[in-house]
């Protein structure tokens, strides 16, 4: 059930913990990709196009609620890796209460302003009411992502990936099954295929908490809370600096969505598609970043830091090793590729598409390596300068997405160029002060 990775050579310590992770990772993209898969086959460009928006903007609410569930994590593993038990109950306490009750707000709060979200996203007239539709539904399954990726953590930070990748399995195969059903046979169009991600996601949320409460003991302090102030002081810090990080990365990205909205449906289509090939081209490498985060933070807390340091060259060189084999690829098949989401007669997309998919995909070593500087100053509690790399990423992004596609030579292209270089002005902050922090 648990996992001590301050232990062990550590290659094979990080690959055995991440391995679950990545995998699992790649199930959970099954949720939103299957729905764009389907949808692009079945229901055309307006659908798909309406669906892969809302992506966009789940990513983001869902980022607000992973951020929360990933700093607690953090602060789980730290007190896992310093053997303190009363810690470890007490930040559990503290941090379900507090994450529970953010994630009801954000669930009434998207509700009750849909419609000037949608507004401020540019949507199309022709997209507006089917994406309505698709994200009235969706936002009923926010609760249960909040379930899932607390235990999810929980266990994580505890040394167990493989117990989440198990629900993710069923949820994923699940949600595939009903998409097929709800979208083909009972033609309930995009808000079946919304339906069947949220039924999905309900089960996969009660099942790991069920799970986690009966296999884990420490698991029943959300039920007890705590009322040490220092260790909620300490579990704010974290998981607020971790959601602000990932709430600003995703709200940078919502904002390209906007700008690309402003292009029309057919770069909006080619957008959506692409940029579900895109995340799950990368995923692996942002998810072995977040259990690098967990691999540091158990090392830290266990005083190693020459574990930890040893550990960011390694995982370095897996990283950049698999970037560099995903980009080749990517830049060789990206028309093929879109082809899997867009019906090849409609050339103007994939065209598009691929353009996106080759400019960026060139530079996955950059967002590679960025992963793990969020995941390794997460792991040594100094969740502030990941969100610092996060605004110079992100804000370098935005400012120079709009700037250069204002400009009528180049057009969307700059939105494509804009993303690469944000990852290497902000690779070069992160080594800086990872240099910086291994002198101290």
């Amino acid at each position: 059930m648990k996992k001590d990775l301050s232990e062990g050579a550590i290659t094979k310590t990080i690959l055995l913990f991440a391995g679950p992770m990545i995998l699992g990772n790649l199930l959970q993209q099954c949720y939103n990709i299957a729905d764009t898969l389907i949808v692009g086959r079945f229901l055309g460009a307006r659908a798909l196009a309406a669906v892969g928006s809302a992506y966009t903007l789940m990513t983001f609410l869902n980022s607000i609620i992973i951020g929360l569930c990933m700093g607690s994590g953090a602060v789980f593993s730290v007190y896992f890796g310093k053997k303190e038990e009363e810690g470890l109950r007490g930040s559990i306490g503290t941090s379900f209460g507090m994450i529970a009750f953010v994630t009801l707000v954000i669930n009434g709060l998207v509700f009750l302003f849909l419609d000037p979200i949608l507004r401020i996203l540019q949507v199309p007239a022709d997209v507006y009411d089917l994406m309505r539709k698709y994200v009235f539904v969706i936002f009923f399954g926010i609760v249960f992502i909040f379930l899932y990726n607390y235990f999810a953590f929980l266990l994580r930070a505890l040394g167990n990936s493989v117990v989440p990748l198990w629900f993710l399995c069923i949820s994923a195969g699940l949600n595939i099954i009903l998409d097929l059903l709800c979208v083909i046979v009972f033609q309930m169009g995009v808000s079946g295929a919304a339906f069947a991600t949220v039924v999905s996601q309900i089960i996969s949320g009660v099942g790991i908490a069920l799970y986690t409460l009966k296999k884990v003991p420490e698991a029943h302090s959300i039920f007890k809370g705590s009322r040490d102030g220092s260790l909620f002081k300490e579990v704010l810090h974290n998981s607020f600096a971790a959601c602000i990080q990932q709430s600003v990365m995703n709200f940078g990205i919502l904002m390209i969505q906007g700008l690309v909205n402003s292009f029309g449906m057919a770069v909006m289509a080619a957008f959506a598609a692409a940029v579900k090939i895109d995340t799950l081209a990368y995923m692996p490498a942002q998810e072995f970043g977040n259990a690098f985060s967990l691999f540091v933070s158990q090392n830290h807390g266990a005083g190693r830091k020459d574990r930890v340091l040893e550990g960011m060259k390694k995982a370095a060189g897996l990283s950049a090793g698999f970037c560099i084999v995903i980009s080749g690829l990517i830049f060789a098949f990206a028309p093929l590729l879109m082809r899997i989401f867009v019906d090849s007669t409609e050339t103007q997309i994939i065209q598009i598409g691929a353009q996106y998919l080759r400019i960026e995909g060139a530079f996955y070593c950059g967002i590679g390596i960025l992963f793990l500087f969020y995941g390794f100053f997460r792991g040594v509690e100094k969740p502030v300068m990941s969100l610092v790399l996060t605004v110079i990423s992100l804000g370098t992004r935005v400012v120079l997405a709009y700037t250069l596609s204002s400009v009528p030579q180049i057009g969307v292209l700059g939105i494509w160029w804009a993303i690469p270089i944000g990852w290497i002005l902000a690779d070069s902050v992160g080594l800086w002060r990872l240099l910086k922090w291994k002198r101290g």
